[in-house]
């Protein structure tokens, strides 16, 4: 998926998504640098999700042993 910056308020950010509705994200949430007019592109790490699932079910069997 992939977002428009339109512009920054105070606490928000406010981009315009593939289907032209508009939402306003954090500021936290949206890299240092970025400036009105870029686009952002959200995705699914599906390598990282799986590493995390990894550490967790690791952590869980520690824990019940």
């Amino acid at each position: 998926m992939k977002v428009i910056i339109d512009r920054f308020e105070e606490k928000f950010v406010v981009v315009e998504l593939e289907n032209r509705n508009i939402i306003n994200m954090p500021k936290e949430l949206v890299p240092k640098g970025a400036k009105e007019g870029d686009v952002l592109e959200i995705r699914i790490n599906r390598e990282e999700t799986q590493k995390r699932k990894q550490k967790i079910q690791r952590l869980w069997e520690n824990l019940s042993n």
